[in-house]
């Protein structure tokens, strides 16, 4: 019985990353041997295990054959008799086909050149089997993306083998889960919207993300978007998304923010009026699709429907106006969420050519205009003499009164 650390471990020691997780390959070893040691059993269908005391994970060296469809269509071999070199074969890049001998001060083992591409920075499959676990386009658009900022490029013959993969329809047995799964690391990871143009290139866009992929080729007046294309416009509104924020939530809304305008008829382009009313319905539907976490769907759906506003908000919206997008928003009972929606709506103003790093004064003007109808006090109308349902009406008006105000100031 040996043990090596492997895959994701091994590929951050040589590029000097902190480590997440340590996953372990177990060779010469049965699963009663590794039940007998105290080793405990994760699920019925792999052999993996945790560790008696690190909890960390140790699998069985393993063979694997497709016996069906998407991600659970496999049949598993763990034998005592696996190599190590054969169980690193089956799995997806170069760069996590690698090992370290722990009874050898860590030495290098590295049968299929992941060493090499990671100096040259070339994600690229390790054999034919990588067409048999649809997730692996998931996984590479997602391994673009988080290595982005590194120069990594994904390797010609992959690329080619991606697009045959998503032609052949493998795609289409994923599950909902496991796409939300991999989607939500590459919110994540510092460059979100090199996943989405990852999918866009091998065809899975299209496949998956319907929604997005009929922005590309959507034009918009050149006066507000030089950039035209809302395609363009939606990955640099992510892209600046993930420059204002860490939450992914935040990236997630700049993505969907202008799915209303894959709703608008060819026949008004470039014009896309009323385009905010009509993105409700397609957020809700991808949200719905890949079970997307509750917190994620609310922000999404406000900032489609609502980013409009804060782009106006500075030099065009009435006071009436402003009080009610805050009342919708939910923004005196949320404050927090306010913010993301806040970092969201100016994410799309940036993701524009020529103003990503113009001044913008929306999201201060905003928050103020917040605060001041935030500070109108339900106590001073009681004071006052009002009672019962009269209270929510005298609030609202009291708070157009304070914005009306402040808006004067703002645009002197």
């Amino acid at each position: 019985m040996k043990v090596y650390l492997v895959g994701g471990a091994v590929r951050d020691t040589l590029l000097k990353l902190p480590l997440k997780d340590r996953d372990y390959v177990v060779v010469g070893a049965t699963q009663q041997q590794m039940l007998e040691q105290g080793y405990q059993r994760v699920g019925k269908d792999f052999p993996v295990f945790l560790h008696p005391h690190t909890k960390d994970e140790y699998a069985l060296a393993r063979t694997e054959r497709k016996s069906g469809h998407g991600y659970t269509g496999f049949t598993f071999d763990a034998e005592p008799d696996v190599t190590l070199e054969q169980d690193l074969l089956r799995r997806d890049l170069t760069i996590n086909a690698m090992a370290m001998d722990l009874d050898a001060d860590g030495a290098l083992i590295d049968p299929y050149g992941g060493e090499q591409d990671l100096r040259k920075g070339v994600l690229r499959h390790v054999s034919e089997a990588f067409r048999e676990d649809p997730v692996r386009v998931l996984r590479v658009a997602r391994f673009a993306a988080c290595f982005a900022d590194m120069g990594f490029v994904i390797s010609a013959g992959t690329m080619v083998l991606m697009r045959t993969m998503v032609e052949q329809g493998e795609i289409d047995y994923l599950v909902p889960e496991r796409v939300w799964q991999e989607t939500a690391c590459a919110l994540a990871g510092p460059s979100p919207q090199r996943f989405f143009e990852v999918l866009r290139e091998c065809g899975a866009l299209e496949v998956l993300f319907p929604e997005i992929a009929t922005l590309f080729g959507v034009p918009q007046p050149c006066l507000h978007h030089p950039e035209i294309d809302t395609g363009v416009h939606t990955m640099m509104s992510l892209q600046q998304a993930a420059r204002l924020s860490d939450d992914p939530r935040v990236r997630f809304a700049a993505l969907l923010h202008d799915l209303g305008k894959g709703r608008t008829s060819s026949t008004l382009w470039p014009r896309h009026h009323g385009h905010e009313a009509r993105g409700g319905a397609p957020v809700n539907a991808l949200c719905q699709r890949f079970r997307v976490p509750t917190d994620y769907c609310e922000l999404a759906r406000l900032v489609a429907q609502y980013h409009g506003h804060f782009r106006r908000v500075t030099d065009e919206l009435k006071a009436s106006t402003i009080v009610t997008t805050l009342e919708a928003v939910d923004a005196f009972r949320r404050p927090q969420r306010f913010e993301l929606f806040l970092l969201a709506c100016e994410a799309d103003l940036r993701g524009r050519t020529g103003r990503e790093d113009a001044p913008l004064p929306h999201r201060a003007n905003f928050q103020r205009l917040h605060q001041v109808a935030n500070n109108v006090s339900v106590d001073s109308i009681r004071a006052d003499g009002i009672e019962g349902k009269a209270i929510r009406d005298e609030l609202h008006k009291r708070r157009i009164s304070v914005v009306k105000f402040l808006l004067r100031e703002i645009r002197k």
